[in-house]
């Protein structure tokens, strides 16, 4: 880790030549959650693959590039599609944008993704705002030598997820009318989905939904002391009783059709962060 502030500065000095905002919010939107990204009043677009140690984004759904510009008045970066482990990164890789949002002067995390649903109460179109996580992915960005310039060698987890901007999102979502949980994600390597044997041990140990993202990130994020906020749409039900087998087709339509809520919430909780200023 003792040579990632020289690579991060690397890439924040080429993002800064194309863009001379200094962001606020950072936001990483998942499987088929980018078009959130049209709201942003752009000002700059990078490909991921003009960015020094940015990997290159396959996974479908993701468009693989760095929007920055302006939010309910608010300086932005977001990621329009991420990096999984799945695909072959490294969790340092798979990190490496939260870093570089942080370098650039995000303060707040938003992260979203697409998850299936193991709580019946859930139901297919959801939004879950993740009030704690599980972390069965084998592995962890901060392993290694630490930079303690860049966060604490043990940073405390009691609470990652900050509980003003859970209860902000769940307000946001009452008064927009539409379904939303607190829950608990628990994060799985994939990619292949899980067998209802597994399932039931994921329920059985506390989890509502489960993916295969996100938790990395938020490791990331709370290191480098940001504030988090996460959000998962249930693109399909994962009750060991009655499944049925999932088609990333139909996980990508239900992502597109719940994206109106994730929009609400996110254009919600970066206005009132402007309000606060």
């Amino acid at each position: 880790m003792l040579a990632l502030a020289a690579e991060i500065a690397e890439a924040v000095e080429v993002v800064k030549s194309r863009w001379s905002g200094k962001p606020r919010v950072g936001i990483i939107l998942g499987t088929g959650l980018g078009s959130v990204a049209q709201q942003i009043q752009t000002e700059a677009t990078l490909d991921y693959e003009s960015i020094p140690r940015f990997p290159r984004s396959t996974a479908v759904g993701h468009a693989g590039q760095l929007v920055c510009g302006q939010l309910e008045g608010v300086p932005i970066v977001a990621m329009e599609g991420r990096f999984h482990a799945y695909e072959g990164y490294s969790y340092r890789q798979i990190t490496f944008p939260v870093r570089v949002m942080r370098a650039l002067g995000c303060q707040l995390l938003i992260v979203s993704n697409a998850c299936g649903g193991m709580n019946p109460q859930h139901s297919q179109g959801d939004i879950v705002v993740i009030e704690d996580h599980i972390n069965l992915m084998n592995g962890n960005p901060l392993i290694g030598v630490n930079d303690d310039n860049l966060g604490p060698r043990f940073p405390d987890m009691c609470c990652p997820y900050d509980p003003i901007l859970i209860d902000r999102a769940l307000a946001i979502a009452r008064r927009e009318d539409f379904a939303a949980h607190k829950g608990v994600y628990v994060a799985v390597t994939g990619p292949n989905l899980e067998t209802r044997a597994e399932y039931r041990f994921l329920r059985t140990i506390g989890a509502d939904v489960v993916g295969m993202s996100t938790v990395p990130e938020v490791i990331v994020a709370v290191h480098a002391g940001m504030r988090v906020l996460g959000l998962s749409v249930v693109t399909d039900l994962c009750l060991p009783d009655a499944l049925k087998p999932a088609r990333i087709e139909d996980i990508l339509a239900t992502a597109a059709s719940a994206e109106p809520k994730l929009r609400a919430i996110v254009l919600g909780v970066i206005a009132a962060e402007a309000d606060a200023t």
